[in-house]
This record gives C-alpha cells, structure tokens and sequence, in this order.
C-alpha cells in the first residue's frame, strides 16, 4: 500500500509529464505534422509550368551557331534606352538625393519584380565553420588558406540542406587585415592554374604579389544551376521545397546572396579589410558579379567578365545571345518568372529597365567590365556590354564620379580605365585571364593594402 504522501508525489509527476505532452495542444498549438517533401520537377516541366501561370502559348526561340546575328546594322532594332535619370512620373533626376531616394528604389524594384526576382525578406542564418586552415606557397609567395563552410540554418524546412563552400588565401607575412579579391568559381585550393595569357601568373599570383588575399565561393553549392534544383537549395529551402512564384528569385540573385554571407564572414575574419573586398565572375558568373554589386554596396569593386545577356549586355540588342535564349529552359532559372513575357507577347523594347540600369546601380563604386574578341567571344556582346556601362555614366557623374570617357566603341585592346566604370576588350576568347592585369591596374586606383594604411 504506497502512503499518502507518495501518491500525491506520483500525482504531480503524472500531471507535469501531462502538461508537457498534451497541454501545448490543449492551447490550440499545431501538432507535429509530417513535411512534405521537395516536389521534383524537370527543368522542362518547371519552365512549361511558368509558362501557364503568365498564360503564355508559345515563346520565341533563341539563336544559335548560324543563326546568331553578328551584323552590327542590324544590331539595334530598339535603340531607345530607359533613362536612368527620369522617374516613372515623368521628372528629371537633378540631384543625388533625387537618384538614391527615389529613382533607385524604382530601378530595383523592376529588376525585382521581372528580371532577377525577389530575394525573400527573411532568409536563414548562415554559420560559419573553418574546416581547414593550411600553409602553402602560390607561386613563391607564402600563404595561409583557410576552408569554410557555411552552414545555413534549415530549421524551418530541415529537408533541405545548404552548405556553403567557400576558400579564403591571405599572404602569410601579412602584417594587418588585407583587401580580398572573390571569384564565384568552382576549385578550393590555393594553387590556381595560370591564367594571366602567355604562360604568365594566374590572377591568384598576381593578387597575392599586391599583398592582398583572394577567396573562393562555389555557386553550385549555394543553389544548382538548373531549373529542376529550383525546389532545393537556397530557393528551395526558403519556399519549403515548393516551386516558384513567378517574382521570386531565380539563381543569379541566389549566387549573389551567397556572395553577401561570404561578406558577412569576412567582416568577423581579422585577416580580411572587409571594407575592401572585390567580387569577380565570368559568363555566367559575369551576371552574378554585377547583379551581386548592385544589390549590396558593401562590395568595393567588381570585375564582370564576360556576362552577356543577362547580365551587362543590353537587353535590346541583336547581337549573339538573346533575351530568347536565356527564357528557354535551359536557362531560365537564373531570372524571375516574369523574365519569359519579354521572349514571349512581349518584346525587348517593353522591358521597363536594361542593363545600363544595373551598373547605375553600382554606382557610385568602380565596376570594370571586360571581354574577349569577336571571334571567340562574339556570343556575349562586348559592345553592348560597352553600352551598358556608357549608359551609365550620367548616375556615376551625378553622384561625383567619372565615367568611360567616350561613347564610342574603342579599338580591342584599349584600356578605358580613368573612371569608375572602366572597360576593355582583349585579343582573347572567352576567357577572364587577359583582362587580370588592367583589371588590376584599374582595382589600385581604388583598393589599398596594409602597407598603403598610412595614405588613406
């Protein structure tokens, strides 16, 4: 027989294990339910799906090989550009109070809502682990190289998971924190193969002997770049494995968010001037640097490489790569949903921004644009890349800055380096090395390492 006082004894632990289990119910709280997982698409499927939610039939087919003009006559059917500096009402843009109160925020929300999409206003935390740190030797210089991974928090959806991957490379005689140059790429180690040209230092080498330091950030590990990897990764995650609505973000804003938590790293890592921090990327990885650039103005300066439609190239010319190539399925999924209409009922010239708006968006901080010769890298448009960053000139020169100089097309091999948005063309394919040099030249202007502390 258990006495009196050990039943009341059991009677309270009986009511405390109740309330744990069965009170949270009791007050309307949601029970634990089963998650449903990622729904699995083709690319193809996912493309025809944004098809139907704008009620488009049929797009216009992108070119390719032969059927790619390369005519400069027939290169500009819609010649009017929107005007970076006249808001939506009509008035003139005077003052740089003007541009960043509000013309700017009209700029970025139509690049929000129909080119790049909309990042969403809450994504996860990122945790920063260093993996791996080593000394090494690039070329004859020593350094220290650290291995990242970023984990981001999936709590909310934890069938997902993203896991950054990120190398970070400073000069092992480093006396102070160092400027970084990142590079969207897909190696992590701190040897790089040559790429300056001619058998000459890769642009590891050729920053390090500056005695700044270099990172690397996979894009693919922040979101595939597919349209069937729309539903995992950082997208994925943030919709709970739920595809698209047509102005969420597509890849390039993705790529561009896990450049800005790579930022956040550095600006906890002693090792790095995070206040000088550059961002580099080619082709596709082109888009992503300047669509990074514009979207965060922490970023000191960027080197877009190549980016073509999409990125700095202008979307209204007919040159190479086209608006209908990149609303295809094969690449679709770096833009919003709403990209498509602009290859579908909709033409170039009804697109509400191009891509001189971009780089205005970097403004007021150095952008250099580059790229390869007509006959290797003629598909990206160098001259409408050109364009673009002479359109922007009026947003750099409001805000007190130079521009290109010129708005006529210059000779290949020409440096225009003098402002803060520069540009060059090199003899080259497609390829960034060529270009490392005179980017670099351009970045001293603006980057300055310990030994230059004493200047600023």
């Amino acid at each position: 027989m258990l006495s009196t006082a050990t039943r009341t004894i059991l009677r309270s632990l009986t009511s405390a294990l109740l309330a744990l289990f069965v009170a949270p119910w009791a007050r309307g709280d949601d029970p634990p339910q089963k998650l449903d997982p990622p729904v699995d698409m083709t690319a193809q499927q996912d493309h025809q799906r944004i098809m139907d939610l704008l009620k488009i039939k049929s797009l216009r087919k992108g070119v390719g090989g032969t059927s790619a003009n390369y005519d400069e006559s027939k290169a500009n059917p819609y010649p009017r550009l929107p005007d970076p500096l006249v808001l939506k009402d009509g008035k003139q843009v005077t003052t740089a109070e003007m541009w960043w109160k509000q013309r700017r925020p009209e700029i970025v929300e139509d690049f929000d809502r129909e080119i790049y999409g909309r990042v969403p206003k809450e994504t996860p935390k990122v945790k920063w682990e260093v993996t791996d740190t080593k000394k090494d030797k690039v070329g004859e210089i020593e350094v220290v190289t650290k291995k990242l991974v970023g984990h981001v928090d999936n709590a909310s959806y934890p069938l997902i998971k993203v896991d950054i991957q990120l190398s970070l490379t400073t000069p092992a005689d480093a006396k102070g924190p160092v400027p970084v140059m990142m590079e969207f790429g897909f190696s992590f180690g701190g040897k790089g193969p040559p790429t300056g040209g001619k058998g000459g230092p890769g642009w590891q080498q050729q920053v390090l002997a500056k005695g700044w330091g270099y990172a690397i950030l996979s894009p693919n590990s922040i979101q595939a770049d597919n349209g069937a990897g729309l539903t995992r990764g950082i997208i994925g995650l943030c919709n709970k494995g739920v595809p698209r609505k047509v102005d969420d973000w597509g890849a390039l804003r993705a790529w561009a968010w896990g450049a800005s938590r790579a930022l956040d790293y550095f600006e906890a890592d002693k090792s790095v001037d995070a206040k000088q921090v550059g961002l580099e990327g080619h082709s596709r990885y082109g888009k992503a640097t300047a669509v990074a650039m514009a979207y965060d103005d922490r970023f000191a300066i960027a080197y877009v490489s190549s980016s073509g439609e999409g990125g700095v190239k202008l979307h209204r010319r007919n040159w190479g790569e086209l608006v209908e190539n990149v609303a295809g399925s094969g690449e679709y999924h770096w833009m919003a949903g709403n990209f498509l209409k602009y290859a579908g009922p909709l033409t170039w010239a009804d697109m509400p921004v191009d891509s001189h708006e971009l780089v205005a968006l970097c403004a007021p901080r150095p952008v250099f644009i580059g790229a390869g010769a007509t006959n290797g890298d003629g598909w990206v448009d160098a001259k409408g890349m050109f364009l673009a960053a002479a359109g922007a000139g009026p947003v750099y020169k409001l805000l007190g800055k130079k521009d290109l100089g010129t708005t006529e097309f210059p000779k290949i091999e020409t440096a225009l380096i003098d402002g803060e948005v520069a540009f060059r063309q090199h003899s080259g394919g497609h390829t960034t090395g060529p270009n490392w040099p005179t980017f670099l030249k351009f970045a001293e202007r603006f980057i300055k390492g310990p030994a230059d502390a004493d200047k600023r």
